[in-house]
């Protein structure tokens, strides 16, 4: 009787792993487009992860104590959506076969946002590695922070699908590296080891022992036979009962499972396997031929016991949570408006006021001392720095790191790794319940680019804290100097840049920082003191919340020239409307911290600050003048950098590059001619 019973179940997972494969190959060629060799050689390991071990609700993919999963090779994606499909997600069928057309919700690589159930945005391989390190470091982090014995309100593990491909790229070399310090135990990745890319075998570039590695990396290590459902099963529980360690399960998998013609070969990786060859692979699995996109009534009916089995466990955690919630009122309460990315009540109060008395100060400086006021109130927002913190005023005073050892820690280390820190930083924001920030040189935001163009694309709210933002930091050099980024972030759809002018202005940044939901937000600030301007005397910093505003203007309101500035140059500005104006020249000086927040405002009031009558207008920043033009008109000028930095205290740069009140005067008087 025990040997029937193993058959039937045997014959059933069977007949649930090839109706991913046929309905993940049949996706591909009707849109005559994607990849179908990865979901096909990985429906094995799947389907064993999802059908016994992923614990989540397909009627609630938001479920704050879900298992997380990742598909980190994205051009995989068919795999997910047959997966999320099957098991009873908000995701019909005639959206697999819409796969890839305008307006699906089943796009070429998973997104985040447009797919019910979709975790993350991947793609860029390597990003969904490093996501899930984030996501297991916030489970920690929450875990310690709200459970009490006897309420495990947080206690979940983060699983990933990873490719030959994520593991090339160096972004998941780093984050493999932090994830193994951490010690980060509920972090279980599965290795689709098929051998193949587009280019060929693997061999043509990869061949190093990727077991040692990850053992090296301070990893549990298993290796399995990737399509069998026993050894996988076996290996995924004893990965999940490896606590101190991350776990890797390396599954030797066949690219195109199935296919007469096309296991194992590159053709398989990226292109349909044709008509002819989706006819030999079901007579090869012993499928019917017709109808495509054929799903066994046996099949779905098992997959669509996820819709109950997670129904029962959220009701379940639910019942927790309402007495945790009697017992622990405060903390629920924390925990809902965490959950659900609302601020408390009160916070803003608790943004220091910034005035001249206190003498100079580097927007870096007013940063960190902004930070630490707010951190009390804050007790969910936390982060760090790539090796940089006292120099990005990113560490949180009074609170310890986040450590193997102190998983209730504020102050992230992320080590010289700015890549991993993006991507990190975003798994974090994905998971929910935390406000996370990364702080590095705003040159280096090049190292971690991609993760932050991940970030925009999916509206994940994450703030990045750039300092020594300009030629200003001086002595250091070209190297250190970033001139090119101010303008290729703003270039960044949904990515809002902001550049104080001084102290009050970085207050405002970051109470627009933490109030944008809607996307990353990048501060970039001075590592040079700046004066703080005396709000009695100009218009109220809060003005930063529109982007751009009229700090000082001509007698009547009516000027010839308008000077239009961001961060330290707004001084620059300023005195050169100070000698405009003892010339009797009618000029305005414009702080323009924020496009992205200025280009959001009402016509009008955009009207209102650069007046379509005044076309003499000069725009002054020490960065590129990339994009300034459309600010300033064609019969306006920039004083930027065309050219890379030197080394030189500041004073010299500031007056070989032409960022002198003099220089502005000049210019500003050639415009009027």
């Amino acid at each position: 009787m025990g040997e029937s019973v193993k058959t039937d179940q045997e014959s059933l997972d069977q007949l649930c792993i090839n109706t991913i494969r046929t309905l993940a190959m049949d996706g591909v060629q009707k849109a005559n487009s994607g990849h179908p060799g990865l979901p096909m050689g990985a429906a094995s390991m799947a389907y064993v992860l999802w059908e016994r071990h992923l614990r989540h609700n397909p009627t609630h993919p938001a479920w704050p104590n879900r298992d997380r999963f990742i598909l980190s090779p994205g051009h995989g994606c068919m795999l997910l959506y047959c997966l999320l499909h099957l098991t009873g997600y908000d995701l019909l069928l005639d959206e697999i076969k819409q796969f890839r057309q305008w307006g699906s919700r089943t796009p070429g690589h998973s997104e985040h946002g447009v797919t019910p159930g979709v975790e993350t945005t991947t793609g860029p391989l390597g990003q969904g590695f490093g996501n899930g390190v984030g996501m297991a470091i916030t489970e920690r982090f929450l875990a310690h922070h709200f459970n009490r014995p006897g309420h495990l309100i947080v206690d979940h593990f983060t699983y990933a699908i990873v490719s030959d491909g994520d593991l090339m790229e160096g972004v998941t070399s780093e984050a493999a590296s932090l994830a193994g310090h951490l010690g980060l135990g509920k972090l279980i990745y599965l290795y689709d080891d098929n051998r193949i890319t587009i280019d060929g075998s693997t061999d043509l570039a990869f061949t190093e022992n990727v077991g040692q590695r990850f053992e090296a990396y301070g990893w549990h290590v298993q290796r399995v036979d990737g399509d069998d459902v026993h050894m996988i099963d076996t290996a995924i529980s004893a990965a999940q009962a490896e606590q101190g360690r991350p776990s890797i399960i390396i599954a030797r998998t066949h690219i195109a499972y199935g296919s007469p013609n096309k296991q194992d070969t590159s053709e398989a990786h990226g292109s349909p396997l044709g008509e002819e060859e989706v006819r030999l692979t079901k007579e090869a699995l012993g499928w019917p031929l017709e109808p495509a996109f054929y799903i066994p009534d046996e099949a779905l009916t098992n997959f669509r016991e996820a819709l109950q089995k997670g129904r029962a466990l959220e009701t379940e955690w639910q019942a927790q949570f309402d007495v945790y919630a009697a017992a622990y009122p405060e903390l629920a309460e924390e925990w809902i408006r965490g959950m659900s990315g609302q601020l408390p009540e009160g916070w803003i109060e608790k943004i220091p006021i910034f005035t001249p008395a206190g003498g100079n100060l580097a927007t870096r400086e007013a940063s960190g001392k902004v930070l630490n006021a707010i951190a009390q109130s804050l007790p969910t927002l936390i982060g760090g720095s790539a090796d940089l913190a006292p120099s990005n005023n990113t560490h949180l005073k009074g609170y310890s790191d986040f450590q193997g050892s102190s998983p209730g820690g504020r102050n992230f280390h992320f080590g010289v790794r700015e890549h991993a820190m993006g991507s990190i930083l975003n798994g974090m924001a994905l998971h929910g319940g935390v406000t996370p920030y990364g702080g590095t040189f705003l040159v280096f935001s090049d190292y971690m680019r991609p993760a932050i163009r991940v970030a925009a694309l999916s509206h994940i709210h994450v703030i990045y804290v750039f300092t020594h933002d300009s030629i200003g930091l001086g002595e250091d050099g070209p190297t250190h100097q970033p001139i090119e980024h101010l303008s290729s972030l703003r270039a960044m759809p949904n990515l809002t840049v902001i550049r104080p002018a001084d102290a009050t202005e970085t207050a405002v940044a970051w109470r627009v920082a933490l109030e944008h939901r809607d996307g990353p937000v990048a501060l970039a600030l001075t590592r040079q003191k700046l004066p703080v301007l005396d709000r009695t005397k100009f218009p109220p910093a809060e003005l930063l919340l529109k982007g751009a505003y009229v700090l000082a203007d001509a007698d009547q309101g009516h000027p010839r020239v308008i000077l239009i500035a961001t961060g330290s140059e707004v001084q620059v500005a300023l005195e050169a409307w100070g000698r405009l104006t003892d010339e009797g020249i009618p000029a305005r000086v414009v702080s323009m911290p924020s496009w992205e927040l200025f280009d959001r405002q009402p016509e009008a009031y955009r009207n209102e600050v650069l007046p379509p009558t005044v076309t003499a207008r000069l725009a002054i920043e020490a960065g590129s003048p990339h994009g300034w033009h459309r600010y300033v008109g064609l019969l306006g000028g920039v004083i930027g950098m065309t050219r890379f930095g030197a080394s030189a205290p500041i004073q010299v740069l500031m007056q070989q590059f032409g960022f002198t009140p003099e220089h502005v005067v000049s210019r500003a008087k050639e415009l009027m001619a």
